[in-house]
């Protein structure tokens, strides 16, 4: 399941994202989570974010 996060950029950090996408061939927003998806793996693997626990009646 994907959830939708809203964010605010200031313009110069939007402006360098969508060259960076458009150089890519792809939309802005695919390339902004992609980037958090590979940030927070790095942070994971870095033990800079704790253990996922277990849900609760699994």
């Amino acid at each position: 399941m994907s959830k939708r996060v809203y964010l605010t950029l200031a313009d110069k950090v939007y402006d360098a994202l969508e060259r960076w996408a458009n150089d890519q061939g792809r939309p802005v927003a695919n390339l902004a989570a992609y980037l958090v998806e590979k940030a927070i793996e790095q942070a994971e693997a870095e033990g800079k974010i704790p253990p996922s626990l277990p849900k609760k009646g699994s």
